[in-house]
C-alpha cells in the first residue's frame, strides 16, 4: 500500500473541521479589529435612532468616533470606532491637568468593539463549515443582520447605564424622569455585555449548520462503534 493509504492517517470529519476552525478564528479576529470601524457603524447607526428616537431628552447627539486619554485625561488618540455620546445631563467636572474644572455637560464614550466579537467568532465558524458560495452568503447576511442589532443593543443599554449609575445624582434623576428603572438598565446592560455576544454566534451557527452538526455527531458514533468492535455475551 501507498504512503497515507491506512484508515488512521486521514482526519476524522470532527477533527478537520476543529483544524478549519482553529485556522479560520484567528484571521476573522485579525480582520475584524484591521476594519473594526467599518464593522461597528451598522450597530452604531442603529443604536443612535433608538437613543434620540426614544430617549431624546438625554441624549442630544451620538456620533461615530472618539478621543483616546491616557490614565491623566490627557488625549493621546483619536479612534474612529469609538462612539461618542452627547447628554443633556449637567455635571460636576473636577479641577485636573485636563482643565480647571467646573459644571459641564456629560460626554461620554462607549467602545461598540466590546459587544462585537460576535462577528469574527461566527466568521471563523462559519468558514471553517463545507457550504456552497450561495449558502454561505446566506448564512454571513443573516449572521450580520441579528449580530449588529445585538451589538446595537449593547450600546443601547451601556449608555443608559451610564446614566443612571456613573453620572451621580443628576443621571440617575434624569434616568429615573425618563421612566426607567436602574435594576432594568443595569439588568439590560449585563445581558448585553455578558451573555449577548458570546452566545449569539455560537447559537447562530448551530441552527443554521444542524445537518452539518448531525452528520458530525453521527460520523463521531460511527468511528466509536468501529474502535469498540463486536462484543459476545
Amino acid at each position: 500500500t501507498g504512503r497515507g493509504s491506512g484508515p488512521g492517517m486521514a482526519l476524522s470529519p470532527i477533527r478537520e473541521f476543529a483544524l478549519k476552525a482553529l485556522l479560520w478564528l484567528p484571521l476573522a479576529f485579525v480582520v475584524w479589529f484591521a476594519l473594526a470601524p467599518l464593522w461597528v457603524l451598522p450597530a452604531v447607526l442603529l443604536a443612535k435612532q433608538v437613543l434620540l428616537a426614544a430617549w431624546g431628552d438625554l441624549f442630544t447627539a451620538v456620533t461615530r468616533g472618539g478621543d483616546l486619554l491616557d490614565a491623566t485625561g490627557h488625549v493621546i488618540g483619536h479612534a474612529a470606532y469609538l462612539v461618542s455620546l452627547t447628554t443633556s445631563v449637567t455635571v460636576q467636572v473636577p479641577a485636573g491637568p485636563a482643565g480647571p474644572g467646573g459644571v459641564g455637560v456629560l460626554e461620554p464614550t462607549v467602545n461598540p468593539m466590546v459587544y462585537a466579537y460576535s462577528l469574527p467568532l461566527f466568521g471563523g465558524l462559519a468558514m471553517a463549515t463545507p457550504l456552497t458560495l450561495r449558502r454561505r452568503l446566506v448564512q454571513f447576511a443573516i449572521a450580520f443582520a441579528l449580530i449588529w442589532t445585538c451589538q446595537a443593543f449593547g450600546i443601547v443599554a451601556e449608555s443608559l447605564k451610564i446614566l443612571a449609575f456613573g453620572a451621580g445624582d443628576s443621571g440617575a434623576a434624569a434616568v429615573a424622569r425618563a421612566g426607567l428603572a436602574p435594576d432594568a438598565v443595569a439588568l439590560a446592560y449585563q445581558f448585553g455585555y455578558l451573555i449577548l455576544p458570546a452566545v449569539t454566534p455560537v447559537a447562530l451557527w448551530i441552527g443554521l449548520n444542524r445537518s452539518f452538526i448531525e452528520g458530525l455527531v453521527r460520523t463521531g458514533g460511527e468511528r466509536a462503534d468501529r474502535r469498540e468492535g463486536p462484543t459476545g455475551n
